[in-house]
């Protein structure tokens, strides 16, 4: 995961075509699969375009959580649920 820069406009462009939508505005977050680019979420507004031939959803999670860092979210997730966010087992 790593923020994304003018030279993944294209494959920016490839995961939205793929999954028929537009392609989010603003900086983005963009998430790889061995160093193929298969996701991205947008800073500004949290939305998200994933290739929808790889299993990203927990990378989609994760990076959900990274942008709202960046965003500076004063919402922190506290205890046993912000290890569920991770997914993780908590016991009680």
């Amino acid at each position: 995961m790593r923020v994304a820069n003018a030279c993944d406009r294209a494959a920016i462009q490839r995961i939205a075509e793929l999954e028929q939508s537009a392609a989010p505005v603003g900086p983005l977050l963009i998430g790889e699969i061995l160093q193929r680019p298969v996701a991205a979420v947008s800073l500004a507004d949290g939305s998200v375009i994933a290739d929808p031939f790889a299993a990203t959803s927990e990378l989609v999670e994760l990076m959900g959580v990274r942008a709202r860092q960046l965003r500076g979210s004063r919402t922190p997730a506290r205890g046993a649920e912000g290890w569920r966010l991770l997914g993780w087992r908590v016991s009680r």
